[in-house]
């Protein structure tokens, strides 16, 4: 080979050499500019999200409940609204405590207390809620209940007079603020009176009071008449229903035999396979309060026993065994469920709508659908229809609907027994806590709870010594039983709110106008000094 050939076969191999080089190279450049460009931009994100991590940090460091009101704010909620009690509170906030930031949180004690100022707060502000120059009016309920010891509770809740008008449905304790309670060792005529009178020269005088049918309260407001006040009564819906039943089936002679065919169906069902149909448990003390319960069980029960033989050795057959008796009841449970049916009808319609035009004669309506015209059910709720109709009517609520339940002073009671008393249900500390549970709770309660100091509440709170103090002091010791007689010398604890700009005059007190009155100031309807008219609602006297 020449060595033209050589150098012109070497040139071509170095080409192609270079070229594939120069490809190479070019590679590279385009991956390393790649990599600065990811590197680049990694650096940015990472740095972004280095702070974002420290702001974490940050974030978890800090507590939620930055302040002292927002952690009150969240026990009230856990109380009042959540339902938990005094130690369940403690104990939500001692799991909780490191997502919301707590270091410490708050001891059952420290809630107690917390709650305690709440309801100071409340009562001091019940005059100035009561006084609202915007309000329509209110109308209060009230009532007594017992405890553990000689204390009984009587509270005053109210509620606006336009609540059905705004469309609140049903009242519960959201829509009511209580305005007083009292604890004392019995209740008179007098001293019911006396109280209302009381409250009355704090807050003003209500458009109406709604009551059960209770002796003490009955002669409490005609005590009120006599002193010049003419309030209009509301007599509750649901007493005044169970005296009716209690006025119509109390002494008939089937009740005895249903209760004792009941009672032995509940020990022969109870431990059987048939357990799950076992009569429910009504109360003894309020029975025509529930007794529809009752009979609606046995007319269901019933129902599965068919006439006919039953086959030896069913369930049919054990289900008879276990209701000896019951089916001879049948026409009296035909007729008690007929009365009952069309008076839990009206129930529902009043206490969710009121008492106005429209929901009376869609209750004279049902009774003189349901019941004959000469049922003594039907003529006595007819009545008790007409009459709080006229009082309806002078308080200017006809059209909105007024109040005719006492229900929401009823759950206040319950609810208060069960919510963080323990096992001694002491009467004072109940009523401590009965304003608390009323009503929404802001963060302005909170705020203001705070503001109470220790001095005040105990002065307020101060009602002696407990029935736990009691116990832990007596009890271990067999020779100081004489000093529980010194210790009730005390009276109860009394929340009343202190008057605001009132005279002093006994006889200056005005009652409240009408709810009509208020939205149309034009109206002549009712008096501009005190209520136009007395309207006393009689009941069927005796209790449920």
């Amino acid at each position: 080979m020449s060595k033209l050939s050589k150098a012109r076969k070497s040139r071509e191999a170095w080409k192609n050499k270079a070229a594939e080089r120069g490809l190479r190279n070019r590679r590279f450049r385009a991956e390393i500019a790649r990599l600065k460009k990811d590197r680049d931009r990694f650096k940015v994100e990472a740095k972004e999200a280095k702070k974002e991590n420290e702001a974490l940090k940050a974030a978890a460091g800090a507590p939620v409940l930055k302040e002292k009101p927002v952690l009150v704010y969240v026990c009230f909620l856990l109380f009042c609204v959540a339902g938990l009690g005094f130690r369940a509170v403690s104990r939500v906030l001692k799991v909780l405590g490191g997502f919301l930031g707590l270091k410490k949180a708050p001891c059952p004690q420290t809630v107690i207390n917390w709650v305690a100022n709440l309801s100071i707060v409340r009562i001091q502000n019940a005059a100035r809620f009561h006084n609202n120059p915007d309000s329509p009016g209110f109308v209060w309920i009230i009532d007594a209940s017992i405890a553990h010891g000689s204390g009984k509770i009587l509270a005053i809740l109210a509620l606006r007079a336009d609540h059905y008008l705004r469309g609140g449905g049903a009242p519960s304790l959201r829509d009511v603020h209580c305005v007083s309670v009292k604890v004392s060792a019995s209740w008179t005529g007098e001293d019911v009176a006396d109280f209302l009178m009381e409250t009355i020269k704090a807050v003003g005088a209500p458009l109406a009071i709604i009551k059960d049918g209770g002796t003490e309260l009955a002669k409490a407001v005609k005590l009120l008449v006599e002193r010049g006040l003419n309030i209009s009564v509301i007599n509750d819906i649901s007493h005044f229903v169970a005296n009716l039943l209690k006025k119509e089936f109390g002494g008939c002679q089937m009740l005895p035999k249903f209760l004792s065919a009941c009672g032995a169906a509940s020990k022969k069902l109870k431990q059987s396979v048939l357990a799950c149909l076992s009569p429910p448990r009504i109360s003894t003390k309020a029975r025509f309060m529930n007794l529809r319960r009752l009979i609606e069980w046995a007319d269901k029960i019933l129902q599965h026993s068919p006439k006919g033989r039953a086959a030896k050795g069913s369930m049919l057959e054990k289900l008879r065994e276990s209701l000896e008796g019951l089916p001879e009841c049948k026409p009296f449970i035909k007729r008690f469920l007929r009365d009952a049916s069309a008076l839990a009808k009206i129930q529902e319609i009043l206490k969710n709508e009121g008492l106005s035009r429209k929901t009376a004669n869609e209750c004279r309506t049902l009774l003189e659908t349901a019941l004959p015209p000469g049922s003594a059910v039907r003529n006595g709720m007819l009545n008790w229809v007409d009459n709080h109709m006229a009082a309806a009517e002078i308080l200017g609520l006809a059209e909105a609907g007024a109040l005719s339940t006492s229900d929401s002073i009823e759950s206040l009671f319950g609810i208060a027994k069960t919510r963080g008393t323990g096992p001694v249900k002491d009467a004072n500390r109940i009523a401590a806590r009965l304003p608390a549970l009323c009503a929404p709770v802001t963060m302005d309660d909170a705020e203001k709870a705070l503001n109470i100091s220790v001095k005040e509440r105990e002065r307020v709170l101060d009602s002696g010594p407990s029935l736990i103090k009691q116990r832990r002091k007596v009890l271990p010791d067999p020779g100081a039983l004489e000093s529980l007689a010194s210790e009730q010398s005390g009276g109860g604890l009394s929340l009343i709110p202190r008057p605001e700009n009132r005279q002093k005059n006994e006889n200056n007190v005005i009652v409240s106008k009408g709810f009509e009155k208020r939205r149309d100031p034009e109206s002549e309807r009712v008096n501009e000094t005190i209520f136009p008219a007395k309207v006393l609602v009689s009941g069927v006297s005796g209790a449920g």
